[in-house]
C-alpha cells in the first residue's frame, strides 16, 4: 500500500532566471495532499546574494546534495528531483556525482545533458551576467503558450540574471551509473514522439535520452513554463512519478 510515508520528498528545481518561488502553485497542489515537497533556490538566483554572479555549476550541485541534508538528515535521504528548464545542467550534474540519492528524476520540459556541454561557450568572459531578454526575443527560443498577463508580469518582476560562470560551465560526467536512474519526461512544448524520435536520431541536444535504462514519457502539452500555465497538471504528474517510486 503506498502511503505518504512511504513516498520520498520531492525537490523542485527551476530553470534560469528563477527561484524557488517559482513553483509556489504546483507546491501549494502537492501539499494539499500531504506529500513532502520543497522547492530549492539554486545559487546564483538569489538577488539578495552579494556572491551570486560567482556561482558555478559545481556551487549548484553542491547546494542540491545540502538541501537534501538540512530537509532529510545526514546522510540525505533518497529523493524525487525535478528539474525545469535550463536547471538541467546542474541536475545531471549532481546525479552523476550522487546517484545514490535519487530515486528519480522528473525533468519538465527539459532532459539530461550529455558529458561536455556547455550552455553558451560563446558567452564573452566578460559578461558577468545575462538579463531576462524581452518576451518576443524569449518567444523564439521557447514556448510562451498559456502564460497570462499576469504570469509575464511576475516573471519580469522576478527574474534573477543568470550568472555567467553557470553559462560558460562545462560539465563532465564520468558516472554512467546516472543512466540508470528512474526518469520521468514531462514534455509540453515538443511532444514525446517527437523527443524520442530525435533521441533516436542522435540529436545532440536529446542524445543522453537515448542512453535512459527506466524512461516513461509523459505529454503534458502547454509552454515551457507549465508550473505556471498548468499548474494543477504538472502537480498531478509529480504526484504520479513519486507514488510509482514508492511502489517499486
Amino acid at each position: 500500500m503506498t502511503t505518504h510515508l512511504s513516498t520520498p520528498p520531492i525537490l523542485l528545481i527551476a530553470g534560469h532566471w528563477l527561484g524557488s518561488w517559482a513553483w509556489d502553485a504546483v507546491l501549494q497542489q502537492l501539499s494539499a495532499t500531504g506529500l513532502r515537497a520543497n522547492a530549492l533556490t539554486l545559487p546564483g538566483f538569489d538577488p539578495h546574494d552579494p556572491e551570486r554572479r560567482r556561482a558555478t555549476l559545481a556551487d549548484q550541485a553542491g547546494a542540491i546534495r545540502a538541501h537534501l541534508a538540512s530537509h532529510a538528515g545526514a546522510p540525505p535521504r533518497r529523493a524525487v528531483i525535478v528539474a525545469h528548464s535550463g536547471a538541467n545542467a546542474p541536475v545531471t550534474l549532481f546525479a552523476d556525482r550522487h546517484p545514490e540519492l535519487v530515486e528519480r528524476i522528473v525533468w519538465v520540459d527539459s532532459g539530461p545533458i550529455a558529458s561536455g556541454s556547455v550552455f553558451a561557450p560563446d558567452l564573452p568572459e566578460g559578461v558577468a551576467e545575462v538579463a531576462l531578454p524581452p518576451f518576443d526575443e524569449l518567444a523564439q527560443q521557447a514556448s510562451l503558450d498559456g502564460l497570462s498577463a499576469a504570469d509575464l508580469a511576475r516573471f519580469r518582476d522576478r527574474a534573477v540574471p543568470v550568472p555567467g560562470p553557470v553559462l560558460r560551465g562545462r560539465v563532465d560526467l564520468p558516472n554512467a551509473a546516472r543512466h540508470g536512474i528512474p526518469t520521468t519526461l514531462v514534455c509540453c512544448s515538443i511532444p514525446g514522439a517527437q523527443v524520442l524520435e530525435l533521441a533516436r536520431s542522435g540529436h545532440p541536444m536529446f542524445a543522453e535520452v537515448a542512453m535512459l535504462a527506466d524512461l516513461e514519457v509523459v505529454d503534458l502539452p502547454t509552454g515551457h513554463w507549465p508550473m505556471w500555465s498548468r499548474p494543477s497538471d504538472l502537480a498531478a504528474v509529480l504526484r504520479a512519478a513519486a507514488s510509482r517510486v514508492a511502489r517499486e
